[in-house]
């Protein structure tokens, strides 16, 4: 069973030195493969790789890379790719820490329109047009 992340958090803090951390929790330090994470949303929505690349409008042969993890996507990918799912703003929290990309941050207006865009469940093409109309 994992480690909550704020256990894991307390551990680094009271180590002493960096090595005995490294060497205690090792098991704990891993990340899975984006292309895992996809795959297994992909079965858990009974939903084909093929059908989320179409709604993310990701080029095809550059989606099923990423899908077999031969290509790791930009964050912007990621965000298409969360569309293409129609994951909540949690889920795509989540995506994006996978892939190892920055998170959503609604003090950013770019941020705030996506963050609304997934709640509201508005495709990406018109989230692409309300990112177009927005003052920045």
């Amino acid at each position: 069973m994992k480690v909550k992340t704020d256990v894991l958090l307390k551990r680094l803090q009271q180590e002493n030195t960096l090595a005995d951390f490294l060497r205690h929790n090792e098991s704990e330090l891993t990340v899975p493969a984006f292309s895992h994470q996809i795959m297994q949303l992909c079965a858990i929505r009974n939903i084909p790789p093929e059908r989320i690349i179409c709604k993310a409008n990701i080029e095809r042969s550059y989606g099923h890379q990423i899908f077999k993890g031969r290509r790791h996507p930009s964050r912007d990918t990621v965000i298409q790719l969360a569309f293409g799912f129609e994951c909540s703003v949690n889920e795509t929290q989540a995506l994006l820490k996978t892939a190892e990309a920055s998170a959503l941050y609604p003090r950013v207006k770019r941020d705030a329109v996506i963050m609304f865009c997934l709640n509201k469940r508005i495709g990406f093409i018109d989230a692409q047009i309300m990112l177009s109309d927005c003052p920045e």
